[in-house]
């Protein structure tokens, strides 16, 4: 499947001869991460399989595999700078992660967050499955306020951090029937969780957090301002936050979600009228197909805001 630039892609050791998996295992991890070492029980086969989500901003890999060690070495991050994260969760069976002196041992119900800028080592000691999530640096370190690597091992049993298991679970559920434009909604909120957890601070008010909420607002009204549905009660529906939360990280910013949806519409409208593409649709048509009501109702506030009719700057820009 791919759409959007989204894509979503399955692989195994399955069809493969015993010799020649291991082989195939590294050179399909490495193009998935980076350039890593590798270490296989001796004398022994090795099975695995991964299920891969992935846009030009994220990616969600659902591994299962038998024991196996994995290692990122000082040379390896000088040669071949990684500085995205990786955000692990088990699903079955123990990994152990260790990074800049920190160990964690991941279970179900917990799960870790490091980085590929430093040397690290994954240890699974028997077979497993987790997913594992690439999260971009700037949607990490901006957040964290930081730039220096970390990594961390997360209660995702309770609270907050199950809501953050369930949305990777979910994701991966839903995988073919999401569009790219629809998984990386779903990361971005993913990453805004998960450094909430970092930060030891879940309140929904604190003024870090409403600015990417209202981030969120704005990006969502800005793709769908053409749907007549569209209220505040449908964009927090939608986005998986309460009304009030929405409206608090608005009026935070200054407006309400009325405001900013009437604003994104007229925006919207703006834009058709100066474009050869759109000179063929009447205002009316132009008023139902960007979200209001009547051409009437566009045309008022469309005054109101730009101080000409539609059909005056079409006018103007026709000259």
């Amino acid at each position: 499947m791919a759409e959007e630039g989204y894509a979503v892609e399955t692989s195994s050791t399955a069809d493969l001869t015993p010799g020649e998996r291991a082989d195939f295992w590294s050179e399909h991890v490495t193009a998935y991460h980076c350039r890593l070492d590798y270490r296989f029980p001796r004398g022994g086969d090795f099975r695995g399989r991964t299920v891969r989500q992935r846009s030009g901003s994220y990616q969600l890999i659902d591994f299962w595999s038998e024991r196996i060690a994995y290692a990122r070495t000082a040379r390896q991050t000088r040669q071949e700078p990684e500085e995205d994260y990786r955000l692990l969760v088990p699903v079955d069976g123990p990994l152990s992660l260790r990074q800049d002196g920190n160990e964690a041992l991941l279970t179900p119900g917990s799960g870790g967050l490091f980085t590929l800028g430093r040397p690290f080592e994954l240890v699974q000691d028997a077979p497993a499955r987790a997913f594992i999530m690439t999260l971009p640096a700037h949607e990490v370190n901006g957040r964290l306020n930081r730039s220096s690597p970390l990594a961390t091992g997360f209660d995702l049993s309770t609270g907050l951090g199950r809501v953050v298991a369930g949305m990777v679970r979910d994701v991966h559920e839903e995988r073919d029937r999401m569009t790219g434009r629809q998984f990386d909604v779903v990361c971005d909120r993913v990453a805004e969780l998960l450094c909430m957890l970092a930060l030891g601070d879940e309140r929904p008010d604190v003024p870090g957090h409403l600015a990417e909420v209202e981030k969120m607002v704005r990006r969502f009204v800005r793709a769908h301002a053409a749907d007549p549905a569209l209220n505040g009660a449908e964009v927090a529906r939608r986005l998986g936050w309460s009304l009030r939360q929405v409206q608090l990280a608005l009026q935070h910013a200054g407006t309400t979600p009325r405001e900013l949806i009437r604003e994104e519409r007229l925006r919207l409208v703006r834009d058709r009228l100066h474009s050869p593409q759109h000179r063929h649709m009447t205002i009316t048509e132009l008023a139902h197909a960007s979200g209001f009501s009547s051409a009437s109702a566009l045309s008022t506030a469309f005054r109101r805001r730009f101080g000409i009719s539609p059909r005056e700057m079409r006018h103007e820009s026709g000259r």
